[in-house]
C-alpha cells in the first residue's frame, strides 16, 4: 500500500476556487504549486488542454487551442472537414479563459500541481458554441430569464476491473484485499466495498483536496460495480464535479493497479452503468417550484415531467453517446428502457423519489455513465424546460413494471442521431452549430466502429452463412 499523505499538507489543500488572478497567485504560493493543468472538457468529456509552469500562467492566464479540439472523436481522429464551419476547415485557434472558481489541487500528481477548467471563446469574444460548458450555460440562461434556478444531483455508476492491456480479452473483476475477486453479485454489501478500502480511502482524500462533495458510496448490483452520489447543487458546478470525479476515480484506481471504467456496458453478463440525474427547480428565494403552498404538485412539475417524456427519444444521442451505450438499453437488462414515469418506481425511465414537498424532484434514470456530464445535464434540463413552457401534460404514473411494454427508446446511435437533428425545439435551445458538430463527431465514431469485426460475427457467421 502506498504511504499516506502528510496530514498537515492535506488540511492546507482543502480550499478550492478563487475569484481573480491575483487571488490565484496567492493560492499557488500557499500550496507551493509548481505547475498547472489548464483543461477544457471536449465533446466526450475528455480533459484537453496544456500543462504550464505557474509563472507562465500568471503572466498569460489565457491560452490558445485549435477549434478542432471540439471535433476530435473518442478514437483521436477528426471527421472530414468538408462542409464544416470555416474555422474548422482552416484549423483556426480559439481562446481559453480560466474559470477561477474551479481552481483545485491535482492530488495524485508527483509534484505540487493545480488544475483549472477553462471556457472557450472565439477571437471576437463570442463563446464557442461547440464547447460543452457553453451548451449547459446556454440552457441555464433560458431558466434565468424566467427566474428559475435548476438544482441537480448526479449519481455515477462505474466498475472496478482487473488491468486489461489487450482489448481482445473480456474484462474481469479485480482481486480485493482478501486475495480473491468477486464471484457473485453483492449489491449494497459493505464487506464487498471494504475489499477495496485502500483505493476508496485515496479516492475520498483526493476528492476532499479538490473540494468534491461525495454524499454516499455504495456497491451496486454488478460484480465490483460501485456508485458515487454527489450532493445537490448548481448544474454547472455539479457537471464540473462529475468531470473531475471521473478523473479522480480513474487515477485512484490506477495507483492500486486496477482500472475504473465508466463504459455503459463493460461486461456482457453484468448490468450496465448509469448516471442518474435528480432535478428540481427553485425560485430566487429557494422555494421549490414543483410544490405549491399546500405541498401539492404544481403544473410546472407536471410540465417538467411531460417535457422529458416527450423529448427523451430526441436526446438519446447525448444520454447514450456510443455504440456500447445501447447494449445497456435492452429489455431485461435491468436498465429502464421507456419514457414512463412513476412514484418510486425504478422500472420507469423517470422516477419521482419519496420526499417532502420542499425536496420534490424528478430522477432521470436513462443517461449512461459514459455520457458527458455537461451535455447530459443540459439535455435533460432542456427537455424539462420545453415541457414547462409548452404546458405539456404527462401520462398517468405507472405503478407496476413499466418494462412490460418493451423498449420505447432508440436502439442505436444512428437512430438517435436522426431524431436529435430532426427535433427543431432542441436545435434552437442547444444551438445549431453544436448539433451539427456533435452529429459530425458521432457519425465519424460510428463509421470507425463499423470497420471492426466482433467475436459474435466470427462465432456465428464465419461457418454458418
Amino acid at each position: 500500500m502506498k504511504p499516506k499523505h502528510n496530514k498537515a499538507k492535506r488540511e492546507n489543500s482543502l480550499d478550492r476556487g478563487v475569484s481573480t488572478l491575483e487571488e490565484a497567485g496567492a493560492w499557488f504560493a500557499r500550496q507551493s504549486i509548481e505547475e498547472i493543468e489548464c483543461v477544457v472538457p471536449d465533446l466526450a468529456g475528455v480533459a484537453r488542454g496544456k500543462i504550464m509552469p505557474v509563472r507562465k500562467f500568471l503572466g498569460t492566464p489565457s491560452m490558445n487551442l485549435p477549434l478542432a479540439v471540439f471535433y476530435q472523436t473518442i478514437t483521436g481522429d477528426f471527421p472530414e472537414s468538408e462542409g464544416a464551419v470555416n474555422a474548422v476547415q482552416s484549423d483556426t485557434d480559439i481562446f481559453l479563459t480560466p474559470d477561477f472558481a474551479t481552481l483545485a489541487a491535482v492530488p495524485w500528481a508527483q509534484d505540487p500541481t493545480a488544475q483549472v477548467i477553462h471556457d472557450a471563446f472565439h477571437p471576437d469574444g463570442r463563446p464557442v458554441e461547440e464547447a460543452p460548458r457553453q451548451v449547459l450555460r446556454r440552457v441555464l440562461a433560458l431558466y434565468a430569464e424566467r427566474n428559475w434556478n435548476p438544482i441537480v444531483a448526479p449519481e455515477i455508476e462505474f466498475y472496478l476491473v482487473d488491468r486489461n492491456t489487450d482489448p481482445d480479452y473480456p474484462l474481469k473483476p479485480p482481486v480485493g484485499r482478501s486475495g480473491r475477486p468477486e464471484t457473485g453479485r453483492q449489491g449494497y454489501s459493505i464487506s464487498a466495498v471494504n475489499e477495496f478500502d485502500a483505493l476508496f480511502e485515496d479516492m475520498y482524500e483526493y476528492s476532499e483536496r479538490q473540494g468534491l462533495e461525495i454524499d454516499t458510496l455504495i456497491h451496486e448490483s454488478g460484480v465490483a460495480q460501485m456508485e458515487i452520489n454527489l450532493r445537490h447543487g448548481h448544474p454547472l458546478e455539479l457537471a464540473d464535479q462529475v468531470f473531475m470525479m471521473k478523473r479522480t476515480i480513474r487515477e485512484a484506481a490506477l495507483e492500486h493497479e486496477i482500472y475504473a471504467t465508466f463504459m455503459a456496458k463493460p461486461m456482457a453478463s453484468e448490468p450496465g452503468s448509469a448516471m442518474h440525474i435528480h432535478q428540481s427547480i427553485v425560485d430566487r428565494k429557494g422555494r421549490n417550484l414543483f410544490s405549491d403552498e399546500d405541498g401539492q404538485e404544481t403544473e410546472l412539475f407536471h410540465g417538467f415531467i411531460g417535457g422529458q417524456q416527450k423529448y427523451l427519444p430526441a436526446i438519446m444521442a447525448i444520454l447514450a453517446p456510443y455504440v456500447n451505450s445501447y447494449r445497456r438499453i435492452a429489455r431485461d437488462s435491468g436498465a429502464p428502457v421507456n419514457t414512463q414515469w412513476g412514484y418510486d418506481n425504478r422500472t420507469c425511465g423517470l422516477r419521482v423519489p419519496p420526499s417532502d414537498p420542499a425536496n420534490r424532484r424528478l430522477e432521470n434514470r436513462i443517461p449512461s455513465s459514459d455520457a458527458n456530464p455537461y451535455l447530459a445535464i443540459a439535455a435533460v434540463l432542456a427537455t424539462g424546460y420545453l415541457g414547462m413552457v409548452e404546458g405539456l401534460k404527462p401520462s398517468a404514473p405507472v405503478e407496476t413494471d413499466a418494462g412490460v411494454e418493451g423498449v420505447q427508446l432508440p436502439r442505436s446511435l444512428s437512430e438517435s442521431l436522426a431524431l436529435f437533428k430532426a427535433c427543431q425545439p432542441l436545435v434552437e435551445i442547444l444551438g445549431p452549430t453544436f448539433i451539427a458538430a456533435y452529429d459530425r463527431v458521432k457519425q465519424a465514431e460510428y463509421e470507425t466502429f463499423m470497420r471492426t469485426i466482433s467475436p459474435w460475427e466470427r462465432e456465428f457467421l464465419l461457418l454458418n452463412v
